[in-house]
């Protein structure tokens, strides 16, 4: 047998174990391991704990499995609101408190027209300029949509549910049960907390409770975040881009303003918070697996979802304050 028959045999292998793995009783059903859990591959107990996570709103952002950075920031900001001590680990005070929330963490969904439809761009273009005139900046396959409704990353989608093209109105998918659709009204902040360092957004109600968690990026070395305390001015759905060439965006060669039409992969995603900073704001992104791997242009990147959970809990006037200092 030649090494490509031996390469297929062992991708096909690996592919049966984890598909084995992963399977929904595995997931709904997961406890901590024994072992410290690894942020290589997904498990189903790094699966069930993001899910709880996200439920809780203590976002681990892109729900991936892996149980990486953005997850443990989170379960540590959750121990720490549930005035627990601190752990980048699931102690059993901490899953004791996060699985009484001990409803499924998988669903199935059955695809609609629209699902399967689009319409979806045939490319997305990596360069802002080759962005202008595209008339929506909208997802580039059915996938790319399912997967962000559900908030979890595309591969996870495809491991849940394999062979399947999502290509059939009709069909039934495996999906995380996020609650992507409630419709409770969110809690009111009343003041929103920007951690420079820690790379976070996070939401306090008026009793200076933790309500909400979110990992995020915020801002570059070349633009950063500013620092003190501003006021949100104005929220933004679908939002136009407007490109200012005054700010001299790394990577942005044009020296006239020009824009880029809506979309959830417009450089803002779905939902723009105007800060009272000029050219300040926290908004969403086309690229949720980057969050706190990648760097923004001054403003305060969230996941689509995510961004639309703070805009739901904020208003005009809401305080908004960037430490610069870890704590």
């Amino acid at each position: 047998m030649n090494g490509f028959g031996v390469a297929l045999i062992v991708v096909l292998t690996l592919g049966a174990a984890l598909g084995a793995e992963m399977d929904p009783a595995a997931i709904n059903n997961a406890e901590p391991p024994v072992k410290r859990l690894s942020n290589d591959k997904p498990t189903p107990f790094g699966v069930r704990l993001e899910v709880l996570l996200d439920r809780a709103h203590f976002s681990p952002g892109e729900i991936d499995g892996k149980f990486g950075t953005n997850a443990k920031k989170a379960l540590r900001a959750y121990a720490e609101a549930q005035q627990l001590p601190g752990s980048d680990e699931a102690t059993g005070e901490i899953w004791q408190r996060l699985r009484t929330d001990d409803q499924p963490v998988l669903a199935n969904y059955t695809l609609t027209k629209k699902d399967i439809t689009g319409p979806f761009l045939r490319r997305l273009p990596s360069r802002m300029e080759a962005m202008k005139g595209i008339p929506r900046l909208d997802y580039t396959s059915a996938k790319e949509g399912l997967a962000e409704k559900f908030h979890m990353s595309q591969q996870l989608l495809s491991m849940l549910n394999p062979r399947q093209r999502f290509d059939r109105a009709g069909d039934t998918i495996v999906v995380l049960a996020t609650r992507a659709e409630q419709t409770s009204p969110p809690a009111r902040a009343e003041r929103v907390e920007v951690d420079k360092h820690r790379q976070t957004v996070e939401l306090f109600d008026k009793s200076n409770a933790l309500i909400g968690f979110f990992p995020a990026t915020v801002g570059s070395k070349d633009k950063p975040s500013p620092s003190g305390t501003l006021k949100v001015t104005e929220i933004d759905q679908n939002p136009t881009y407007h490109y200012n060439p005054r700010f001299h965006f790394k990577g942005v060669h044009s020296r006239k303003p020009f824009t880029i039409n809506p979309g959830p992969n417009n450089p803002v995603g779905v939902v723009w918070i105007n800060l009272s900073g000029d050219g300040y704001g926290i908004h969403g992104t086309p690229s949720p697996g980057k969050i706190s791997r990648a760097e923004s242009h001054g403003c305060v990147r969230l996941t689509n979802w995510d961004a639309e959970r703070v805009a739901a809990s904020v208003g005009k006037g809401t305080p908004v304050n960037f430490v610069d200092d870890p704590r």
